[in-house]
């Protein structure tokens, strides 16, 4: 009874370990086995979310047949709470993300990142279609998030995998911003003034902390990365209207706190060279880097104690890790289990994929 009691225990705290008892005088010896993943690359169906300013390219994107749904969102890997992405197909069909890594443990997620999160997934995936542009707005910090809202903080980055020629965006501020002259200009409509703007291209990267005012403009096609929350302080919205005819609730005075009125340095581009791995952005919540490949190259995740994502913005690859292979397409993702030490990727001509780890 107490061996039994004892195993339950071992058995939910590492799924990816098989635990062996046996007697020695007084003590019971656990010898423990490590349990290899059957499958260790996983697609995911995704979570379209309709908005007042998506457009119809996400569909058409992704190869699907294309509908009349102003579709802004595609939630690519999610583990919010209500918005759990499911497994599509393999060994594992139909689990949700939190029932995956409750299966799986270390083996999909890495030892450090099962130890801080549990079954929660650190990291959401989206695709963002912006045929308008989308309010200004922020989001909170930890400390800031968890006192309010009991939830991580939302900091994240953009990566521009397509855009119209006249595409813009709004990331900070252009100046100095007290406190009361933000209040001033939203009130009067003028905050767009005090915020830089930058003319897009396809390859930009924008690294977005909590606390930093930003909107994505009209034209804009977009692969964001970022924490697992969904909590944002929405500050002006250029005067739109919801369906109803009701303008759509802002949160000025909540936002106060969340903002850095503070300048950024302004982004930079990132040259990319083909077939090298080029980082993008490294901070303590995510590190993310691309590929643009023309030829096979190898990936070694050997020293890596982390899940990685795969995301493809262009093209067509095979992703390979031992026997199992699947094909990446534009406009979809995948992920690797911590437990994929060496990862082959075979693109069919130009393909650029984004690598995401924690």
């Amino acid at each position: 009874m107490e061996i039994g009691f004892l195993y339950e225990i071992t058995k939910n705290l590492l799924p990816s370990y098989l635990f062996i008892c046996r007697f020695s005088w007084k003590f019971v010896i656990l010898d423990v086995f490590t349990v290899n993943m059957k499958n260790k690359l996983f697609r995911f169906t995704e979570i379209f979310k309709e908005t007042l300013w998506g457009g119809h390219r996400i569909l058409s994107f992704k190869g699907l047949d294309a509908d009349s749904r102003l579709i802004g969102e595609s939630w690519e890997l999610s583990g919010m709470p209500g918005h759990l992405s499911v497994v599509k197909g393999g060994d594992s069909d139909g689990l949700t993300l939190a029932q995956l890594i409750e299966k799986e443990g270390t083996a999909l997620v890495g030892e450090e990142n099962f130890a801080r999160f549990g079954t929660d997934f650190p990291l959401l995936i989206k695709f963002i279609d912006a045929a308008q542009p989308l309010s200004v707005q922020v989001h909170p910090n930890d400390e800031l998030a968890r006192r309010r809202h009991g939830c991580p903080g939302k900091t994240e980055m953009w990566y521009v995998g397509d855009c119209d020629p006249d595409a813009y965006l709004l990331d900070g501020f252009n100046r100095v911003v007290t406190a009361d002259e933000y209040a001033a200009r939203v009130a009067d409509q003028t905050l767009p003034e005090v915020l830089r703007r930058y003319d897009v291209r396809r390859g930009d990267v924008y690294y977005l902390p909590a606390g930093r005012v930003h909107s994505i403009g009209s034209g804009c096609f977009i692969c964001e990365i970022l924490q697992s929350s969904d909590v944002t302080y929405r500050i002006y919205d250029f005067g739109r209207v919801d369906r109803e005819g009701h303008p759509r609730q802002l949160h000025v005075e909540e936002a106060k706190e969340a903002i850095d009125f503070t300048v950024s340095a302004p982004e930079v581009r990132r040259e990319v060279v083909d077939n090298m791995p080029t980082e993008l952005v490294r901070i303590p919540y995510f590190t993310t880097g691309v590929y643009r490949l023309t030829e096979p190259m190898t990936c070694d995740y050997s020293e890596l104690d982390s899940f990685v994502i795969l995301i493809c913005t262009e093209g067509v690859c095979h992703v390979s890790c031992g026997e199992e292979e699947e094909l990446l397409t534009a406009g979809h993702t995948l992920l690797l289990a911590a437990e994929a030490d060496t990862v082959r990727l075979t693109p069919e001509g130009k393909t650029i994929i984004l690598e995401s780890y924690v």
